[in-house]
């Protein structure tokens, strides 16, 4: 009797081992995966951030190139008649203009790289893409854009190169020819 007793514990033992080494393993397996849960949730919320980011440094890259014409009246006079009628612009002044051009569509450039990786919200980009179909079309724009499309980046050529011009384009010069009429 007193080794069905022993071998009896034994087994008992053995078979809490057993359940102690299984409980081990389902707490480590729930472990991993709430870490991966956790991980996942730190790395949604890290892309967001990221997309914030990015777009917040798209629309500054155009209020960067659009602030100096605001605060310099020579500079907004250049880009308005330029953007309309480059003829009517002095050669140092069309200078001037095609400096700003390519700025300006830099900033685009950025902000279409920024859409092509998924990191502009549909909702702005489609804002942005409106806006850059107005002025890509623009008499002015168009000829800075005919004379110098090797300065942008393939991708960004053949974007823009497929645009459609918008119904009733509208720059700052278009605009402010409607006021007065």
């Amino acid at each position: 009797m007193t080794f069905r007793q022993g071998r009896f514990r034994g087994t008992i033992l053995t078979m809490n081992w057993d359940a102690i080494s299984a409980i081990s393993q389902l707490i480590g397996s729930l472990a991993v995966v709430l870490s991966v849960l956790y991980l996942a949730v730190q790395v949604h919320q890290s892309t967001r951030v990221a997309k914030l980011a990015m777009q917040d440094a798209a629309a500054t890259a155009l209020r960067d190139v659009t602030k100096p014409l605001m605060e310099n009246a020579e500079l907004e006079r250049i880009w308005r008649i330029g953007i309309e009628d480059i003829s009517a612009l002095s050669v140092e002044e069309r200078a001037r203009f095609f400096h700003a051009a390519y700025q300006f569509l830099k900033a685009f450039e950025t902000i279409h790289f920024h859409h092509v990786y998924g990191m502009m919200d549909t909702d702005l980009w489609e804002g942005w893409h409106g806006l850059l179909r107005h002025y890509v079309f623009a008499p002015g724009m168009a000829q800075y854009w005919k004379l110098r499309p090797e300065v942008f980046s393939k991708r960004f050529r053949s974007f823009v190169n497929s645009l459609e011009p918008p119904t009733n384009q509208r720059t700052v010069g278009t605009l402010l020819k409607e006021e007065r009429t």
